[in-house]
């Protein structure tokens, strides 16, 4: 798909539907399909570097996989299902979720599976997209649904390629290798693992935990839906938007609460991880091994109830020595001692600052965006960048993570552009892009609110810590979020009505350029 005719003086202008890529079609890009097109936005082609839809939980198929969201809020809101098994489901539920909406919806009809996007390049006011193929379509928007999880995160650890046994990442988990009956090893202690943990230990001659950092965990609270309560929700639809809702409104008046300052709930969370610490480790020795010495909450709050007792098998050692080298038959850790393994488990998370890189995204005056974060990514609410124009993220950097579902996040986020589209619309705009200096001003804004939340001075490493050692999130209430997705200040924006204003000479276009070719 090329440019012709009257494309380039805009979509708006000319009264032509845009056309829109949405790269990514997990979660966020089916949603993003189906939101825009009851908007009436339906010019939509989706690329997918995968086979089906589904991202995240698609590229996951470990032992354990779950969420910890409950069911009913990970749903979409056009699509509430009645027939979720489990209070928190397990991942091949969610991902058949996932395949049966896109399905319904047209989703897979509009989405070019097994095609990454490797270049994304602004040419105003259009988008030249190029894909792994070499193929090459013009764009009036793109829409970046690519998520955060995916990009698997390999530890540079000495003779790791030197294992002589099964080895793989999480997120490439090896169904042909069998685990039963065998010595495994888990490097990393985050959800995935814990996961992990308590789905395997049981089937295991031995497991080997390496742990670096000691994780609190919070009691997750499984439960069964029978078959009567599933009847009574598809009689009554009604029945599960109020769950949908209840769940909204208990996590975000709890756990939520908790991160961004509520020094009783921050107490009230710490007790309950601690009690569930103590009331399902009864070896002591383990116990400390497995007490974290920060507070609860300052990593991504791991909600697990089949850890601990997993843990305390026999079967099963807390690792804590640091790890020296990997060696043919197994680990070797600090203090000398050779730990031997059949199979090796990175359970090491992913390269969480990537969001749409590696992609080649170029913008205004041939500013490169992976040059312009320089490893410290930051939009404006999360969605868009100064020099970007009609570029826009779901999910993005500095966006509301901690234990929300991100279900919610990304439908609040559509409703935000689809207002910024209409805008656009109505005005007949060629495009728009954040100001500079609401962009910074919000980023600031936000870097001197998030010293009063857990993730700043619950005295922590994690993943949600930039380069700088700043959290990288957002520091306020979901309440708060939700408010601003609702209504867009477009004062916010460079709103761009004739071709002059395209020109990448303007003064805030040179100073973005020159920025990145600083860093």
């Amino acid at each position: 798909m090329t440019a012709t005719g009257n494309e380039n003086q805009g979509w708006a202008q000319t009264g032509r539907t845009p056309r829109i890529a949405i790269i990514g079609a997990g979660m966020s890009g089916i949603a993003a399909v189906v939101k825009l097109r009851r908007a009436g936005y339906t010019d939509i082609t989706v690329y997918e570097k995968g086979d089906r839809v589904g991202g995240t939980w698609r590229e996951n198929s470990y032992p354990g996989l779950s969420c910890d969201v409950p069911s009913h809020w990970y749903s979409f809101t056009f699509e509430p299902n009645p027939d979720w098994p489990h209070r928190f489901s397990y991942g091949p539920d969610i991902q058949a979720y996932m395949e049966r909406t896109a399905q319904k919806y047209g989703v897979t009809e509009c989405t070019r599976f097994n095609t990454e996007v490797t270049d994304l390049r602004y040419e105003a006011p259009v988008w030249q997209l190029t894909t792994s193929q070499g193929e090459q379509a013009t764009y009036d928007l793109v829409i970046a649904a690519t998520g955060i999880l995916h990009h698997p995160s390999v530890p540079d650890i000495p003779g790791l390629d030197s294992f002589e046994g099964a080895r793989f990442h999480t997120a490439r988990w090896d169904h042909n290798v069998s685990i039963e009956g065998k010595r495994v090893g888990i490097i990393g202690t985050g959800s995935t693992s814990a996961q992990i943990v308590g789905a395997i230990a049981d089937k295991v001659e031995h497991l080997a935990l390496f742990q670096r950092t000691a994780q609190w965990m919070h009691p997750l609270f499984q439960r069964e839906y029978p078959e009567y309560w599933k009847k009574l929700l598809r009689a009554f639809p009604v029945l599960c938007r109020a769950s949908y809702w209840f769940y909204y409104k208990v996590i975000e008046w709890t756990i939520a609460e908790a991160t961004v300052g509520n020094k009783l709930l921050q107490w009230y969370v710490s007790w309950m991880c601690r009690r569930n610490l103590e009331k399902n480790v009864p070896n002591p020795v383990k116990r400390a091994k497995l007490t974290p010495d920060y507070q609860a909450a300052c990593k991504r709050l791991i909600i697990c109830s089949d850890f601990y007792p997993a843990i305390s098998r026999d079967n099963a050692d807390i690792v804590t020595e640091g790890i020296e080298r990997i060696e043919p038959t197994g680990i070797r850790t600090k203090d000398g001692v050779l730990h031997a393994l059949d199979v090796l488990v990175l359970a090491t998370g992913f390269k969480v600052s990537n969001f749409i890189l590696p992609t080649r995204v170029t913008g205004e005056k041939g500013v490169e965006l992976n040059a312009l974060w320089n490893g410290i990514p930051h939009a404006h609410r999360a969605m868009s960048i100064p020099g970007f124009p009609n570029f826009w993220m779901l999910e993005g950097p500095t966006g509301p993570v901690g234990n929300i579902s991100l279900t919610s996040i990304t439908e609040n986020q559509i409703d935000y552009i689809i207002q910024c589209l209409d805008k656009m619309k109505r005005d007949g705009l060629l495009a728009m892009a954040p100001k500079k200096k609401a962009f910074e001003d919000y980023n600031a804004a936000m870097a001197e609110a998030v010293k009063n939340t857990v993730w700043f001075t619950g005295g922590c490493q994690s993943w949600y810590l930039d380069k700088n050692g700043i959290p990288n999130l957002y520091p306020w209430a979901p309440r708060r979020f939700r408010k601003e997705m609702q209504h867009p200040d477009f004062s916010e924006y460079r709103l761009m009505h004739r071709r002059e204003d395209l020109l990448p000479g303007s003064p805030e276009t040179a100073e973005m350029a020159a920025q990145a070719a600083s860093a």
